[in-house]
This record gives structure tokens, C-alpha cells and sequence, in this order.
């Protein structure tokens, strides 16, 4: 189903040169989270991260985020080096952007129409941001953007009555309203059944298209990275093992990746998943 579709923008280009992250607190003999990291994404580009649980995924788009600054080397949006651009700057850079974590922080007693729409906060002022939590002004935008994901039915019910997968589209109908160039979506469809994953990943990969904007999934599902995106990034233990596009990659590649952890599933030539829409991903 298609939902609200902007006008074509020109994607956000995302460069993280020789990035590397700490936890907080952490001492300087332990392994960082990300150790070394380079990535160039260009605007309006697809690609998928994937890599056993812990490997570094969700830090890596924290950092591309800047909601976390990096202890060494550059973030770059744009061009611009986030972290040595003015505050004002930075923030700007901020609302150009979006970020989907896997488990989206939603108010529980909030209303589904509301928790959408606050996708557009970073585009509107304090009393309009305020005045929208009580009077929701784009109530025909939200129903399109659950829509697009299966929930238009939902639109006013509580938070607190959503399953764990109707949560995670809820978080992702936030990207369809929001005044992004360019989407950083984290594990978006843990909570969802294989069926219903496929819809929503084809889903949001053709909105992405649609609206030229660049985007950057993080997958535990390995076979499904394989079939629907034209570049996958292997990441593990905090450095990228392999960038390629999928015929390029090998089983070798794919069983070095989760070498003492189990993979969801070790990607074939040809998964058995519905066919892609066409030129959604590629």
C-alpha cells in the first residue's frame, strides 16, 4: 500500500571517517564498540548492515546520527564535519535527518495519531510543537503514513494497546512524516513475522526511493539484506568485515561474519522470500 509520498529531495550524503566509539565509563584497554570505522554512503543510496548481536550496528548508527559523539575520527553530513560545525549547525544537521531505534521511546497513554506526528517536531516552533501534542494538525498525513505500514485502523488508539511489531511501524510511519534526507532505521523488523517482514522492508525501501532520500537499515535478517539491497555492509566486532554488493559475497565471507555466534540464516543465491518490487532496492 503506498502512503504519502514527498516531493523528490536530493539525499543527505553520510561519510564516518576512521570512527571510533567507546562506551561511556570504558576504560581505554577495552575493545570499543566501533574500532576504526570508515563508511561513505552517497545521497539517495540503499544499503544494509548486518552482523552477529552485539557487533557494533546500532552504535554505528547512533554515531551517524550524532547522537553520540565519536572518540575519534570525523563524522561528515553534507560535507560538513558535524562535530567541529557550530552548535547551530550541528543541529541543523540533526533535523535533516532520522532515527528509527528498534525500540521506538513511545509515550504509552499517547494516542498512535499523536506519537506519528511527532516526526515533524524538528520542523516546527516551540508552541506549534506544543499546541500539536493536544490538537494534532495533520491527522490525514498520519492515517496515510500507518497506512503505508498496515495500521490505519490504529490511528487513535492508546500506545499502551499496540503489540511489539505494531510499536516498530508506528515508529516507522515517524520517518514518513518527518522533514528527513536521510533515514537511519535500527533493526526494524525484530518484532515482526516473516510475511509481515517483507512487506514492511519492501515498503520502506520504496518510500526511501520515492522521496530520494538516502537510506541505512541495520538487519539481523542476512538473507533477506541479500535479496531486497545493492550494497551490504558486514560488520563484526566493531570493524567492517566486507562492503560489497551481494553476488559479490561468498558463503566464506558470510560464515567468517557469525563465526561463533548463529546467523538467522546463511543467505543463498536465490532466497525463497516474494519477489522484490521492481528496482525498489537496487
Amino acid at each position: 500500500m503506498a502512503g504519502p509520498v514527498a516531493p523528490l529531495a536530493a539525499g543527505m550524503r553520510l561519510d564516518l571517517e576512521a570512527v571510533t566509539l567507546r562506551r561511556p565509563g570504558a576504560s581505554g584497554g577495552r575493545r570499543p564498540i566501533l574500532d576504526g570505522v570508515t563508511l561513505r554512503v552517497a545521497p539517495g543510496e540503499q544499503l544494509a548492515i548486518v552482523g552477529p548481536s552485539g557487533c557494533g550496528k546500532s552504535s554505528l548508527l547512533l554515531a551517524a546520527a550524532l547522537a553520540q559523539r565519536p572518540d575519534a575520527g570525523s563524522v561528515r553530513l553534507d560535507g560538513s564535519e558535524a562535530w567541529a560545525a557550530a552548535p547551530r549547525r550541528r543541529q541543523q544537521l540533526r533535523r535533516a535527518l532520522f532515527l528509527a531505534p528498534q525500540a521506538p521511546p513511545l509515550p504509552p497513554r499517547q494516542r498512535v495519531v499523536t506519537a506519528v506526528l511527532a516526526g515533524r517536531l524538528p520542523m516546527l516552533g516551540l508552541w506549534r510543537s506544543l499546541s500539536s501534542l493536544i490538537y494534532p494538525d495533520d491527522i490525514a498525513g498520519a492515517q496515510q503514513a500507518l497506512a503505508a505500514f498496515g495500521l490505519g485502523e490504529r490511528l487513535f488508539d492508546r500506545v499502551d494497546r499496540l503489540s511489539g511489531g505494531e510499536r516498530q511501524r508506528v515508529g516507522l510511519a515517524r520517518a514518513l512524516v518527518a522533514p528527513a534526507r536521510l533515514w537511519l532505521i535500527d533493526e526494524p523488523l525484530a518484532a515482526l513475522d516473516p510475511v509481515r517482514a517483507v512487506a514492511v522492508l519492501d515498503e520502506l525501501c520504496a518510500q526511501a526511493r520515492q522521496r530520494g532520500i538516502t537510506l541505512v537499515v541495520s538487519l539481523h535478517q542476512a538473507e533477506l539484506a541479500q535479496a531486497r539491497f545493492g550494497r551490504i555492509v558486514g560488520l563484526r566486532d566493531g570493524a567492517i568485515a566486507f562492503d560489497a554488493a551481494p553476488a559479490a559475497l561468498h558463503e566464506g565471507q558470510w560464515r567468517d561474519l557469525y563465526a561463533g555466534d548463529e546467523p538467522p540464516a546463511m543467505p543463498a543465491p536465490a532466497p525463497a522470500l516474494p519477489p522484490p518490487i521492481p528496482a525498489m532496492c537496487r
